[in-house]
């Protein structure tokens, strides 16, 4: 039976990759880790878990030893706006926790390591409109240069020394369950949420800026089939193309007025507004659909549903 181990656990991705992991798995076969205190959604599952700091070498080559791990999911990082506050400490992170664990992994023989990759890899110069999995790749954020580097490190050490490494350039990710982390497209869930307390929302960017975006469902589905696919099914070893649906703060609007008609926007664009000018609009994801048969569920429709009466139930509306 496998052993997985899942480092940043706590996150908006993993808390419910852990989830679903081990429903697959089993609840003991699948390790929680996390420098912070475990999510509460995590604490009820009664599933294993332990405080892990991945910057600690040492500690995380031992865990992954003696617990005779057998599949890594690294999803520890510092996020788009965040990283720009503090870029330097941002690289260091993203980028140390990377090598730390490729060169642990190898030493270690594990079966499978999953890292994310994102939109954020692209840049300005970048084909923004269905953008391509082979193209100029320029990103502007430390957070985009941390996982455009990472890919090349992941496609190093699969060609190397053949550790058996999967990645995907996520577009913007949308969840009820667990808080954004500090990304450019995190107005997306804030808009939900604000929309059933208050009726209204300020967006930090403009009412016309499409991006691609994807329920979480989606996401979640997509990192497990890409590491349930065989190996020769694999043909990307940077990392792939996804996506699932593109749209601006005002559709996402349009959307939740359909159920709350009352509901109010304005737009105050900040910072986050040239992050998000410089990602593509759509991608083209033909490899991930070609390679491994991938496919979304959602449209901006369905999760606009699904959001309202998740987040409802959450805040006790």
């Amino acid at each position: 039976m496998d052993k997985i181990l899942i480092i940043g656990a706590g996150g908006q991705i993993g808390v419910e990759l852990t989830l679903a992991l081990r429903d697959i798995y089993g609840r003991n076969n699948v390790i929680a880790t996390d420098i912070k205190e475990e999510h509460p959604i995590l604490k009820a599952d009664n599933g294993p878990f332990m405080n892990l700091d991945v910057m600690d070498f040492k500690e995380v080559a031992k865990v992954i030893s003696h617990q005779n791990i057998t599949q890594v999911y690294l999803l520890a990082a510092i996020l788009s706006a965040t990283g720009e506050s503090k870029p330097i400490w941002a690289w260091d992170i993203n980028m140390q926790s990377l090598l730390n664990l490729l060169e642990i992994c190898r030493e270690n023989k594990v079966k499978k390591f999953y890292w994310p990759s994102s939109i954020a890899a692209f840049g300005s110069t970048t084909p923004g409109n269905n953008t391509p999995q082979h193209t100029i790749v320029e990103p502007t954020t430390v957070y985009g240069i941390s996982k455009y580097a990472g890919e090349l490190w992941c496609q190093y050490y699969f060609n190397r020394y053949g550790l058996d490494i999967r990645s995907l350039r996520y577009p913007g990710l949308i969840s009820w369950k667990s808080a954004p982390g500090g990304g450019t497209t995190d107005y997306a869930i804030d808009i939900y949420i604000e929309a059933l307390k208050k009726k209204h929302f300020t967006c930090f960017l403009a009412e016309d800026t499409y991006l691609p975006m994807m329920y979480m469902n989606d996401a979640i589905r997509a990192t497990i089939e890409l590491m349930e696919a065989p190996a020769d099914k694999i043909k990307n070893r940077m990392a792939y193309n996804l996506s699932s649906m593109s749209f601006s703060p005002k559709e996402v609007a349009e959307s939740i007025k359909k159920h709350i008609p009352d509901f109010t926007i304005d737009y105050a664009p900040d910072f986050r507004q040239q992050i998000a000018a410089s990602w593509p609009q759509s991608i083209d994801d033909t490899e991930a659909r070609t390679d491994w048969n991938w496919k979304p569920e959602f449209d901006l429709d369905k999760m606009t549903v699904d959001m309202l009466e998740n987040i409802k139930i959450k805040l006790g509306l």
